[in-house]
């Protein structure tokens, strides 16, 4: 005999979709009495309640999402728009909106425009015809930026690491003088007297808010900042090892340096050790950001501030939760930062062991 010929392929039936009819007859209840059980409504007995949810369970059935939303009159869904593209304040941030939104049951969409504006137009358009609960914008920088514009929908927006100038709006925000503040205070309780700053672009807000930080707390100690200790640049490494040389050549008598950022401090404490000088026994070096892949492997490790983007996302969550339900309370709310104490500032603290080194292992991930 020859060989048999191969066995026909035969496609099977997908699977159908387990309906609230399909439950109410496997429970042998009304399609309502399923209804009340599954959506906790409803004066049913516990046992027929705990019945039907166990027989949804066993069938598989999932509830239709869209017709959830219609009884509901919420879609249970939140835009999150950045234009953070290489997201190292976004991401931290969105974990914060997540942890809170989802215990909330709620999903975020996350869509990053890039700076394009045209971009940024059509998300704001599938979020508004998605019919989402709100929209949270945020961005790489805090200063002022556009209003999104959702026409008369009357669908929330709160900003989160960004502003706008709109009266009416609310603009949460990382309290950089009180950062700054924080930073010169440590270094003034512990013997520096002699401090200078090398931070970014003038124009950027933060920068201008850690300088006024700063200048405040020395002006408290009876001490002043000179404008030989402010250097401003590129928010780059590059820049820090340009500004410290600057300050080496020009001021003897310099024993510390509050950098606008922990790769200008970076750069810094490269130029101090190549000149010979000892960090922190000469020149103190504290940073802001308290991004752990440089904070943490940077030689001192590095004492720095950080901004908590990811309370600063909780505390945003749950303030646009609020306006969902009605709530509005416009303005500029600013959160406090803290101190992460590491080598560089010369006082290592074991407080920091156990929590810093989650925060800088966290970060190290994102």
């Amino acid at each position: 005999m020859g060989s048999q010929p191969d066995e026909p392929i035969i496609a099977t039936k997908r699977q159908q979709v387990v309906t609230i009819h399909d439950v109410a007859r496997a429970a042998g209840v009304t399609i309502g009495t399923v209804s009340k059980a599954l959506n906790g409504q409803g004066n049913l007995r516990e046992e027929t309640r705990e019945r039907i949810r166990a027989t949804a369970d066993r069938l598989g059935f999932r509830p239709n999402d869209l017709a959830q939303s219609l009884l509901r009159g919420r879609s249970f869904t939140v835009g999150l728009l950045t234009t953070d593209s290489y997201g190292r304040f976004s991401i931290p941030l969105m974990t914060g909106i997540e942890d809170t939104l989802s215990d909330a049951q709620i999903l975020v969409f996350f869509c990053d425009a890039h700076d394009d504006v045209a971009r940024e137009r059509r998300y704001i358009d599938s979020l508004l015809a998605k019919h989402v609960d709100g929209i949270i914008v945020t961005a790489r920088r805090t200063d002022a930026r556009p209003a999104v514009n959702v026409g008369n929908t009357n669908i929330p927006v709160l900003y989160a690491y960004t502003q706008v100038v709109e009266p009416d709006a609310l603009s949460i925000l990382p309290d950089d003088a009180q950062g700054a503040r924080l930073a010169t205070e440590h270094l003034l309780s512990h013997g520096r007297r002699h401090i200078a700053q090398v931070s970014g672009p003038q124009y950027f807000e933060s920068v201008q808010l850690r300088m006024e930080g700063m200048r405040h707390a020395l002006n408290e100690h009876g001490l002043d900042l000179p404008e030989h200790r402010i250097l401003l640049g590129p928010w780059r490494e590059a820049w820090g090892y340009q500004a410290a040389s600057i300050l080496l050549d020009t001021d003897s008598q310099l024993d510390a340096i509050f950098c606008g950022s922990d790769q200008i401090a970076r750069g810094v404490i490269d130029a101090l050790r190549e000149r010979g000088v000892r960090i922190p026994d000469d020149i103190a070096v504290v940073g802001f950001d308290n991004w752990g892949v440089i904070a943490q492997a940077t030689r001192p490790a590095l004492t720095t501030v950080d901004m908590n983007l990811h309370e600063l996302g909780q505390y945003a969550g749950s303030r646009l939760l609020a306006m969902i339900a009605g709530k509005k309370e416009p303005g500029i709310v600013r959160l406090p930062c803290s101190l992460v104490i590491r080598d560089s500032c010369g006082v290592h603290s074991v407080r920091n062991t156990e929590e810093t080194e989650r925060r800088g292992e966290n970060k190290d991930e994102e």
